[in-house]
This record gives C-alpha cells, sequence and structure tokens, in this order.
C-alpha cells in the first residue's frame, strides 16, 4: 500500500479547524501529516503555501498554537512538523526537539537546513526519538545520494524539480530513484507539483506521494466554508490515496 502524507499550515484559520481537518484528512486515506510551521519567508514554497504562512502569521500564530494543536493530532495521525531553521534556531533545536517529543511529534522536515549541518542534530534528534527527513533532488550526483540517504528515517524526501512547491513542473526521475533504493531501505516518497491529477504518475516506482499545495489552497479559499474546505480536502486526499494505489 503506498502512502500519502499530506502537508497543511498549523492554526489557519484557528487550531479547532486544523485539528478537524486533520483527523478528517486521516478518515479519508492520509498516512502521514506535515503539519506546517508559519514562517515569515518560506523559500521552497510556492505562492499557495507563502500565502497561507503570511495569513496565520498575521492571524497572530505562536509556536505555542503549533504545541497545542500537535499534542491533540499526533496521538491520532502520525504527524510531523515541517518549518524553517529559523524557529529551530530561535527557541533553540534541543528544546524544540523535546517539545516535539512531548507533543508525540515522530520527526521534521526542514527544507532550509543542508544535509551537513542537518548531521549536527542526528544525534539530538534520536535521544528525543525525532528523525530529520533527508532531501534528494534530481540535481544530486550518486555519490552525495548515497551520503544523503544511508542514515536516513522516516522517509526520504524526493524533491520532484529543481524549484517551488505547487508549480507542476515535471522531470525524468528514473535514475534518481534507482540510486535512491541502492542505497536505503527507508521509503522514497515524492513531493512537489502533487495533486489529485498527476498523482498516479508521480508515484511510479516510489513508495508514497506527499501532496501540500493542492489541499492548502481550499484552506485559504474564503469562498469556502470551514466545512465545505474540510469535506473538499478530504475528497481529493480520498482521490489521490486510491490514484496512487490503482
Amino acid at each position: 500500500m503506498k502512502k500519502l502524507v499530506g502537508y497543511i499550515t498549523s492554526s489557519l484559520p484557528e487550531n479547532n479547524f486544523t485539528l478537524d481537518l486533520a483527523l478528517s484528512m486521516r478518515d479519508a486515506g492520509v498516512d502521514i501529516l506535515e503539519l506546517g510551521i508559519p514562517f515569515s519567508d518560506p523559500v521552497a514554497d510556492g505562492p499557495v503555501i507563502e500565502k497561507a504562512n503570511l495569513i496565520a502569521l498575521e492571524n497572530g500564530f505562536k509556536l505555542k498554537d503549533l504545541f497545542e494543536v500537535s499534542a491533540k493530532i499526533a496521538p491520532e495521525l502520525r504527524t510531523l512538523w515541517m518549518g524553517y531553521a529559523n524557529p529551530f534556531y530561535h527557541m533553540g533545536v534541543e528544546k524544540f526537539f523535546s517539545k516535539a517529543k512531548e507533543c508525540g511529534i515522530k520527526g521534521a522536515i526542514i527544507p532550509d537546513l543542508p544535509y551537513e549541518e542537518a548531521l549536527k542534530y542526528q544525534d539530538l534528534a534520536k535521544e528525543y526519538n525525532q528523525s530529520i527527513i533527508s532531501f534528494v533532488a534530481p540535481t544530486h550526483s550518486e555519490e552525495r545520494i548515497k551520503r544523503v540517504v544511508e542514515n536516513s528515517s522516516e522517509f526520504v524526501y524526493l524533491v520532484a524539480y529543481a524549484g517551488i512547491t505547487g508549480s507542476g513542473q515535471s522531470e525524468d526521475l528514473t535514475s534518481i530513484i534507482e540510486n535512491v533504493k541502492k542505497y536505503t531501505q527507508t521509503p522514497l516518497y515524492i513531493g512537489f507539483g502533487v495533486d489529485e491529477k498527476t498523482a498516479k504518475e508521480k508515484v511510479k516506482g516510489v513508495d508514497g506521494v506527499i501532496v501540500g499545495s493542492a489541499f492548502v489552497k481550499h484552506i485559504i479559499d474564503d469562498s469556502l466554508s470551514n466545512s465545505e474546505k474540510i469535506k473538499r480536502i478530504s475528497a481529493i486526499a480520498k482521490e489521490i490515496k486510491e490514484k496512487i494505489n490503482e
């Protein structure tokens, strides 16, 4: 059974909505939740998720909101935090990992943390039962792939193309996938540009897909009520889960 990882922005528009949405997504087939930490400069993300980040911050998002909602979601759905390095450094990486363990979080996805920097925190992460997700890109050589994935855990994040999330580009990833599989048994999930239209094709050769913008665009759609947002996102999650397992 191929896995579906779903990204949503934490506490947008508020904590109870995030909780209700996460549980509905779980029921629709989402296996792992990426709970996004709002940040003012989300450099790897496209305009949809960037807008969601900015709205959450304008609404007054604080890290206490992340911790509050995470503690309720994590016992019900395997959850990781997706955020940029600045909040981790600002609070202190060890304090962040400690709080993650307390909330039941399983790890962190930090797209602007280079592999060499992440290495410094691997032992600390293990101490708090956390995984730091490894990224592999189409531009990586086989030698670098080997280095990046050999100590990976939870899953390896395959970036589908060089660019930002949600832009819908495509590249031939066959050799990249083969090289990852050569050096690790850790599940390989593909992200960037995955939605209900592309998921069936994108999942070929990998163990699952990571979907963000296709969900978040409905969270920031002001024409929908909160209940309509949850229904629509859950329906898309269900469709994607079915398509990647056809």
